[in-house]
């Protein structure tokens, strides 16, 4: 009976109806936590609050669905995504109102939107890629604190006289290449410098291709590698091992044996 119930609650998990079903009520969810943020009558904080108890029942029922379905019940909780869905549901069950631990359920049901990565592969994977790409990007954020600490020593050795706001020291200076960086009216700056010392565009010029550019393209080059190789494991992961494939013969003998009976 076990084995037959966790067949179809297996089937329901991934069917596609259920799996929308499923990213549509995070939606609402977000709708409603962002609503909750206006200024609502008293018909409309009613409202919220029958869609919050609706939300909260669904996702405790989803959970259960999958926890039920899982071949591997221990290793349900050693897949991060899943500890992460557990502690949301879990703590979204704390009545808001009336409670000491009021505060800490509102900011968990705006958590609840962050369920949608652990629901959509194609955005776990993403947020898989960057976790795992976080040790090498390590070494290109440590390259790029060295470029930008020389030009703000050289910076400030050229143009501390010319704006001591801008270039007084070098951790101003530093300020002021990340303004640089992210082209928050860098022209103004380099215009004044090029007023005492006209071919100081090379100064901003080069930084800007060195941070701007060519590090961007290397973040981009780690993420993409790092995204394809999660991509390769997601679709070897679909592939069933020889003991779930037995495992699936054994469940449906049991079924056939239950409906001869």
């Amino acid at each position: 009976m076990y084995e037959s119930l966790k067949f179809s609650l297996n089937r329901l998990k991934n069917n596609k109806v259920f799996e929308l079903s499923v990213v549509a009520v995070i939606i609402i969810s977000a709708l409603e936590i962002g609503a909750k943020t206006f200024d609502l009558t008293d018909s409309a904080v009613s409202v919220t609050d029958i869609l919050d108890i609706f939300i909260t029942v669904f996702f405790l029922f989803e959970l259960s669905i999958r926890f039920i379905a899982e071949e591997d019940k221990k290793g349900f909780f050693k897949k991060g995504w899943n500890i992460f869905d557990t502690l949301v549901v879990i703590i979204s069950l704390i009545p808001i109102n009336d409670s000491e631990m009021a505060l800490l359920a509102r900011l968990v049901r705006v958590f609840r939107v962050l369920r949608m990565v652990s629901v959509v592969p194609e955005l776990r994977i993403l947020i898989n890629s960057l976790i795992k790409a976080l040790p090498q990007l390590g070494y290109v954020i440590l390259l790029m604190f060295i470029i930008f600490y020389i030009y703000a020593a050289i910076g400030s050795f050229m143009f501390a006289q010319i704006n001591p706001v801008l270039w007084g020291d070098i951790a101003i200076s530093m300020l002021t290449l990340f303004r640089v960086m992210t082209f928050e009216d860098w022209t103004d700056i380099q215009y004044e410098t090029m007023d005492v010392y006209p071919m100081s565009w090379i100064f901003y010029l080069s930084f800007i291709f060195f941070t701007a550019f060519a590090f961007l393209n290397m973040v981009i080059g780690i993420v993409v590698n790092v995204m394809e190789e999660e991509h390769a494991l997601e679709r070897s992961a679909k592939e069933p091992s020889m003991t779930e494939l037995q495992n699936e013969i054994r469940e449906l003998k049991t079924m056939i044996s239950e409906l001869k009976k």
